[in-house]
């Protein structure tokens, strides 16, 4: 390639890049619960759209809802416990809980938001209402932290770092794979803010946050010997989050 094409492509891609910092200089955004600036490219109400947008499809990619309106009504009661007792209640979010029918995929997940979901596979595994009440705080969580929301924004500037990195130099490889491990640990660091957020809620709501230990214990037995190395993984290892649980009790009990 002549000289003069290569400085024009290198010019092109350090645009791009300029402007992908400066819109994200401009989505910093104070969260006001958890008094944490996040990079955040969209509303409130635009999570609650994506949130009752997505939520069928979530419901049927795990067999749909539980058919027993008795556990279902068991789960909205701890969940609107939490909500109604904590700084969740004053988020615009309005919070849904879902029972899913899955009976294998022990997980509880939260779309942007408010809409909340843990299968039946995972509850069958608790011991107790606190450990329930354990699982949806972090949920809750998730959504009060916009966790759902940042990652967004965060996945469009990198995807937009990585175009101009290609542009100007071919080194979009190396900036995407820079960029999904920044987003690994980030995804991480949600992880540990919602099981702080999560003991928080349940201190206030009068369940017993030690609970939350022993959702971890069945986290960890229900991975088994093989379960992905922390590194590689979006949410830290157990043992390193009970030690954080451990931290936020002792905190929050003060």
């Amino acid at each position: 390639m002549r000289r003069g094409g290569l400085k024009i492509r290198v010019l092109i891609g350090l645009a791009i890049v300029a402007f992908a910092f400066f819109k994200k200089c401009n989505n910093k955004t104070l969260n006001p619960y958890t008094q944490r600036v996040q990079n955040i490219n969209m509303t409130s109400d635009q999570e609650i759209a994506i949130g009752l947008q997505s939520a069928p499809e979530m419901a049927q990619q795990h067999g749909g809802l539980y058919p027993d309106q008795k556990l279902q009504s068991y789960i909205d009661m701890v969940g609107n416990k939490l909500v109604n007792s904590s700084m969740a209640k004053e988020t615009p979010y309005k919070y849904d809980f879902h029972l899913l029918a899955d009976p294998n995929t022990i997980n509880a997940f939260a779309l942007p938001g408010g809409q909340i979901f843990i299968t039946y596979a995972l509850l069958s595994k608790l011991e107790n209402e606190d450990q329930v009440a354990g699982v949806l705080g972090h949920e809750i969580g998730h959504v009060l932290g916009r966790h759902s929301a940042e990652r967004i924004a965060e996945h469009d500037f990198w995807k937009t770092i990585s175009t101009g990195a290609s542009v100007g130099a071919d080194a979009g490889g190396i900036v995407n794979s820079i960029g999904q491990n920044v987003l690994l640990g980030n995804g991480r660091d949600d992880e540990l803010e919602s099981d702080k957020l999560g003991v928080l809620f349940m201190i206030n709501s009068g369940y017993n946050p030690t609970e939350m230990i022993g959702v971890m214990k069945i986290l960890k037995a229900a991975a088994g010997p093989n379960r992905t190395p922390e590194f590689q993984s979006t949410h830290p290892d157990p043992e390193n989050r009970i030690e954080k649980i451990k931290e936020a009790i002792r905190e929050y009990s003060q």
